[in-house]
């Protein structure tokens, strides 16, 4: 049996070998959470120890060559990859609002985290050559967020200062892309299912990403407000508490349906096809539109109590579908004006050395106007 080498004595012969010039930590710490591998995992693979993991991901030191080698293939990224300095800074699962934080696994929110960071850096390299929409969203006065009163005139704020009409929300990704959040549609090949939509803003761009499981225009636009809601109101505020979610929740409902707006379209009782009409007219669900009736008073309470055993018997999909979920369109639209000035897909890959494959993924998350194929 092969005698495992003395750790003391690979230490050696790596440094013999020399440490590499450039090396990213910050690449390293997206590599690792986008394989969903613990510090302990990869060291393990690698021969080193955790603790020299960490050091690394904090660029405190440096690889060898070989070892930068043998992370690049524990990880299945080329070595050119670990060696590009990163232009994005890790978001930290404390500053992301997370819809689904009790159910999905730390490693699970992680991995999409990971993912924001490398479509940042994705957007950084296109905007190199295109000029995207700067961020413009407005500040909100947060004086009385306690009181449904109080997030209905944060909503009422927000509507005006982002230029939204009277009447139904048009279109809320499209309003988000267009005040220079990113938003992204999670892959659902790539990304666990159990992570749902989330939001930050502690990145270079505010970052909005939605869940492809909620195929449902209704649904996702619901999720989109919400996620503003997140991105105005809750700029240092603890992710995850219930009273949190539900401020985010009823700014969505105050946002997409506010009160004098949309009262005259709700019935006084539990008249489906008045409530399929609303569902149309304001691109919200039918279980949104019974809450905003019975938080309106409009319906009784026991109204409210069928509404919701009748929604809970058809479950999801809801009758009177809207259609598939709004497209996001940003990333998509500033590919197709690169291509026609000759730069491609590829071209942005080799600028930053990540692979081409990732960046077409990063592209059709945020884009369901797909780009056209590179000349080969």
């Amino acid at each position: 049996m092969r005698t495992p080498p003395d750790p003391r004595t690979a230490a050696r012969q790596r440094r013999a070998l020399g440490t590499v010039g450039t090396f990213s930590g910050t690449r390293l710490g997206i590599a690792r959470r986008m394989a969903r591998l613990p510090r302990t995992e990869l060291a393990a693979k690698i021969g080193i120890s955790p603790a020299a993991i960490t050091q690394l991901e904090r660029d405190l030191i440096r690889p060898t060559t070989t070892v930068a080698a043998e992370l690049a293939l524990a990880l299945g990224v080329p070595g050119s990859f670990l060696l590009h300095a990163s232009s994005s800074q890790p978001i930290p699962a404390s500053a992301a609002h997370f819809r689904s934080l009790r159910s999905a696994p730390a490693m699970s929110r992680d991995q999409a985290l990971a993912f924001a960071e490398l479509s940042l850096e994705v957007l950084a390299a296109i905007e190199d050559h295109v000029d995207l929409p700067e961020v413009s969203l407005p500040t909100i006065g947060l004086s009385s967020l306690h009181t449904e009163q109080g997030i209905a005139q944060a909503a009422r704020q927000a509507r005006d200062a982002l230029g939204v009409a009277d009447g139904p929300v048009p279109h809320v990704v499209r309003l988000l892309e267009a005040h220079g959040v990113l938003v992204l549609r999670l892959p659902d090949e790539l990304i666990d299912r159990r992570v749902d939509a989330f939001s930050t803003t502690a990145s270079s761009r505010p970052i909005v990403l939605l869940s492809p499981m909620k195929d449902d225009k209704a649904r996702s636009r619901f999720d989109s407000a919400h996620e503003l809601g997140h991105l105005l109101l809750h700029h240092d505020a603890e992710p995850g508490s219930k009273v949190i979610e539900n401020q985010a929740h009823a700014f969505a409902a105050a946002f997409l349906t506010p009160a004098d707006q949309v009262v005259d379209d709700l019935p006084r009782r539990l008249d489906w096809p008045a409530f399929h009409r609303a569902k149309r007219r304001w691109g919200v669900s039918l279980k949104a539109l019974i809450y905003r009736a019975h938080s309106l008073k409009l319906i009784s309470d026991a109204a409210y109590r069928r509404a919701n055993v009748q929604l809970a018997e058809w479950g999801n999909p809801e009758p009177v579908p809207l259609g598939p979920p709004e497209s996001t369109s940003l990333l998509g639209m500033a590919i197709a004006m690169l291509a026609d000035t000759g730069i491609t897909i590829d071209d942005i890959a080799d600028h930053i050395a990540v692979p081409a494959t990732r960046v077409r993924d990063i592209v059709n998350s945020a884009t369901d106007l797909r780009p056209r194929i590179d000349p080969a």
